[in-house]
């Protein structure tokens, strides 16, 4: 049985991965070290999958104790269902990238591969670590290692200005975030006498400092996730970060805030009773937001950062569904909850990072992330455009593919109990959900068609070339996975069913009844009858192509003798009306050209660009009006000893006469 323990294989694939990077700094030929650690990582990616499904088929995990010298108690080392949600995407995605990071920034070309490798498997074993971790202190040092590490790889291109002020916002947020987390985690110790994680429900909500706890995990790692409005590091830092790392980061760092907003949560028998709605309103924000200030964006990975917070905000409208079903003794809004979100999480970690992936292989084939220079790039790439078009039909939560099962869950959870049940606010949750979805396709329409169709807006777009196998094999695994998911959601099902009943607290039969009253056969038939008549419209097009008579001549150039790449559409222009209305969200900045020259007017420019609320307007001007305001206070900073002298002796006087 100590060869089958899953909580083994999970610590030897964390060592493997951890230690992949060392040969690329050590080896003379850097080429060979990147090699590696591809192989080690994926080799450490299998071990580590089927450690999950060791756990799923209901072998028990051990614990493991190390004593340390430090005086915080034992590292703990363990893992549950909960832990397999997560472990799961963690392990596919980092096999996938590893493969990926080989030919997207080679070592004979990048002079900063050998760090880049380094930190990547740092990177991911330390997220395996956070999951794993039952000490408080074992899981800071594991959240401090993942947040640095994620530091080095997005200041990977250091030399550009850019890059520096995303790193330093990302800095501050993750270390802000961090002091939240060493609030909660003492006041636990306070509590329970030791800085190992309490057991499942052990706390009651009438300890003194629960609800501390709770506003002090969700500010930690409410950040850490992306959720509005602690958002503001995240576009910048996913969108300037080399693309496979961003796959990585939105794929599945962001989890790992839900993972421990959801661990800490797990600690108490009972919640109050804001905290559901509290939540929900906060995921239903965080979606909104999210796909609106997508919407709007010129950059591809922007773009697709920006999308990260709307799926983000989904997971946690689930999970408010969840735990106001639990307060309500809904259970069948419990399950649709809960299985919504862990289904949607693993979910996002493919078609996130299949995206971000893609957008890697755009790079790569035409030098620039803006989607305005795009375009005809469907028969330059003709492998990367139909994997990004499975990616993008995913994340819009469209069927036949895997991003409508988690959505379904919560559709039908949220007009099943607000119908049955006396709770109407919950019903609010389907149109909240119809309304960000249907701007994801306003959204993923604009990116898809005007990079990869009409003709090329640019030189860069016009010479824009396919990437190898070993940058498109990653894709196609991921786009496999969103497939398969889509076609058989009892997978997923049976993935998330453990974990639904160990979360909620519910026998397994009550969590297996409510799952059995999901239409999944209906859903399964749909899905697969839809995708039939798919390829089948498809087949029958292109067959007619192939035997009609063709001819040619000029098309109408609709008053246009000599029309240009320059009369497409952009994706400003797509989605100026979207952007219009929702102009306080998205809050660009126009700069109109002024006509007060005489005929013939002068050269002008009209320029358009999308602003971070929160940043850019709120946090910006709040920290230039607080260095102002210090920068009076260096005046006493003078470097005269006898000056200092009499500041001691002037603040002494003033304890004294306070004392008395």
């Amino acid at each position: 049985m100590f060869l089958l323990d899953p909580t083994l294989f999970l610590l030897v694939a964390a060592s493997c991965i951890a230690l992949s990077g060392i040969p690329g700094l050590l080896a003379r030929r850097s080429a060979w070290g990147q090699r590696i650690a591809a192989v080690l990582v994926i080799a450490a990616s299998c071990l580590g999958e089927m450690a999950v499904i060791s756990l799923l088929s209901g072998i028990p995990a051990s614990s493991y104790q190390i004593d340390w010298p430090l005086p915080f108690g034992s590292a703990l080392f363990s893992a549950d269902h909960l832990s397999t949600i997560f472990l799961f995407p963690l392990f596919l995605v980092t096999g996938a990238v590893a493969l990926y990071s080989v030919a997207y920034w080679p070592a004979r070309e990048k002079a900063s591969a050998g760090r880049l490798t380094f930190f990547l498997g740092l990177f991911a074993a330390a997220m395996i670590i956070v999951v794993m971790a039952r000490n408080g202190v074992l899981f800071l040092m594991a959240w401090e290692v993942m947040a640095l590490s994620a530091y080095f790889l997005l200041t990977t291109e250091q030399q550009s200005a850019d890059v520096q002020r995303v790193g330093t916002v990302y800095l501050l947020a993750t270390h802000t975030g961090t002091m939240a987390l060493f609030v909660m985690f003492s006041l636990l110790r306070g509590t329970v006498g030791t800085f190992a994680f309490p057991a499942t429900h052990a706390l009651s909500l009438t300890v003194p400092v629960a609800t501390t706890v709770i506003i002090t995990a969700l500010i930690g790692f409410g950040g850490k996730a992306g959720l509005m409005p602690l958002h503001f590091w995240l576009p910048g830092a996913h969108a300037n970060a080399p693309s496979h790392v961003s796959a990585m980061m939105s794929g599945l760092m962001l989890k790992m805030g839900v993972y421990g907003i959801l661990r800490t949560l797990s600690f108490f028998d009972q919640l109050p009773v804001w905290l559901g709605w509290l939540i929900l309103l906060l995921g239903a924000w965080s979606a909104i937001n999210g796909i609106a200030l997508a919407a709007g964006q010129r950059d591809l990975k922007r773009l697709l950062a920006c999308s990260s917070i709307e799926n983000i905000g989904i997971v946690f409208i689930g999970i408010g569904l969840a735990l106001v079903g639990l307060q309500q003794h809904a259970p069948y809004l419990v399950v649709c909850g809960l299985a919504g979100a862990f289904i949607h999480i693993v979910n996002h970690g493919l078609f996130k990072s299949l995206l971000f992936l893609g957008s890697g292989v755009l790079i790569h084939g035409t030098g620039t992330r803006e989607i305005d220079r795009m375009g005809g790039l469907a028969r330059r790439m003709p492998v990367t455009a139909p994997l990004f078009l499975v990616g993008s039909l995913a994340i819009c939560g469209l069927p036949p593919l895997n991003g409508f099962v988690g959505e379904f869950f919560l559709y039908i959870g949220a007009i099943t109990d607000g119908i049955l049940a006396p709770l109407p606010l919950a019903a609010l949750v389907a149109p909240v959900l119809a309304l960000v979805g249907g701007l994801a396709v306003l959204t993923f329409v604009k990116l898809f068609g005007i990079v990869f169709l009409g003709s090329p807006r640019s030189a860069e777009s016009a010479h824009g070339h396919e990437a190898s196998v070993v940058m498109t094999g990653p894709m196609m695994l991921l786009a496999g996975g969103c497939l398969v998911a889509g076609m058989a959601p009892v997978l997923l099902v049976r993935l998330v069913t453990p974990v639904v009943g160990f979360y909620a607290g519910l026998p397994p039969q009550d969590s297996a009844q409510v799952m059995g009253q999901i239409p999944l056969v209906a859903l399964t038939c749909a899905n697969v009858l839809l995708l039939v008549v798919i390829l089948a419209v498809g087949a029958a097009y292109r067959r007619r192509l192939r035997t009609s008579p063709r001819s040619q001549g000029s098309t109408w150039g609709c008053g246009y003798l000599e029309p240009t790449p320059r009369m497409q559409y952009t994706g400003t222009s797509f989605s100026e009306m979207a952007v219009s209305l929702l102009g306080s969200i998205v809050a660009p900045n126009r700069r109109r050209p002024t006509l007060d020259t005489p005929i013939p007017p002068a050269d002008a420019r009209f320029s358009y660009e999308t602003t971070e609320t929160v940043l850019d307007r709120i946090l910006i001007p709040v920290f230039r009006v607080v260095g102002t305001a210090f920068s009076y206070l260096r005046k006493v900073q003078h470097g005269q000893l006898h000056i200092y002298v009499l500041y001691i002796f002037a603040t002494l006087c003033v304890l004294m006469i306070w004392k008395h």
